[in-house]
């Protein structure tokens, strides 16, 4: 697989010209991800400003086919869905196996980093029908467990959007926010990129292999931790550091499975409902570290 993280990198870095030397190479392949992370932003501001609202109102009448619907919608790059339905959540109108299936199924920028990679096709398809099975079945299983016993929450919610002012209302139309949206993810990408390339070629690979619980049964643990940051640094860093064959695949679906990006923000911004938003954290580690053991024992 092609990696931005050169994990060859056998120069010392003690001095001036190795550190140089890292930080030359880190910025010329992450500079070759540039044209498609804004053609892709852009397709994606474009639909989403198109058919907001007609979405809003299929996830309203889900029903049955909630999950359904919420795996379908997750797997859309970005994390717009899943702020949506935690939004719709918190205020009663989707069921808990719905939010926990559009989690589940949500990738964030990985989609997006893994096109840029070898063989990009294969591993998004990979990617993307491992997490609708999990979505899926975690989905309808919660939804079956909790249909007697679900009950609405009816306090009243923001979008993230509109309230933290990132561009993404409709006055400011698709190219400000897919150039705001490209900026950030490339300058994550661009310092993890550093961060870890450095890192890697002061400790060695082995040893960093080591940190990150290579082939160990834990290491899907330690992933499905990291992927709860809520924002997309958690995906680029996963998916950098899957590109570069550090993480397992396993270790890979069980942190991107927790990584609902900013739908999490959204929960625990309702400070009485944080005994249920743990709850939810909980049911969304086990639907995510189960699975990826299995197939970082078995893949």
């Amino acid at each position: 697989m092609t990696t931005f993280l050169h994990t060859h990198i056998e120069v010392p870095v003690f001095s001036l010209s190795g550190i140089f030397d890292v930080l030359l190479d880190a910025v010329a392949d992450t500079l070759k991800a540039l044209p498609f992370l804004f053609i892709a932003f852009l397709v994606i501001e474009f639909l989403e400003h198109r058919a907001q609202d007609k979405i809003k109102h299929i996830f309203t009448r889900t029903g049955i086919a909630g999950p359904f619907i919420g795996t379908v919608l997750g797997c859309v790059p970005q994390c717009g869905f899943s702020v949506l339905s935690a939004n719709l959540y918190s205020s009663g109108v989707i069921t808990l196996g719905t939010l926990i299936a559009v989690f589940l199924a949500t990738s964030d920028e990985a989609i997006i980093l893994l096109a840029t990679a070898h063989n990009g096709a294969f591993e998004i398809f990979k990617l993307l029908i491992t997490k609708i099975i999990i979505a899926l079945i975690c989905g309808y299983v919660i939804y079956f467990i909790e249909k007697k016993h679900h009950h609405s929450h009816h306090h009243h919610s923001h979008d993230l959007c509109e309230q933290d002012h990132c561009g993404c209302d409709e006055e400011s139309g698709v190219l400000r926010p897919a150039l705001i949206h490209t900026v950030k993810v490339f300058g994550f990408l661009l310092l993890f990129t550093v961060i870890i390339d450095l890192f890697v070629a002061f400790i060695g690979t082995d040893t960093f292999s080591h940190l990150l619980l290579s082939e160990s049964v834990f290491q899907p643990f330690l992933s499905a931790i990291i992927g709860f940051i809520p924002n997309c640094a958690s995906s680029i860093l996963l998916t950098q550091l899957y590109i570069s064959g550090t993480l397992s695949f396993g270790s890979l679906i069980a942190g991107l499975c927790t990584n609902a990006g900013a739908g999490l923000l959204i929960l625990f911004r309702n400070k009485k409902k944080a005994k249920e938003n743990l709850k939810i954290l909980g049911i969304l580690y086990l639907c995510s570290v189960i699975p990826g053991i299995i197939l970082h024992l078995f893949l």
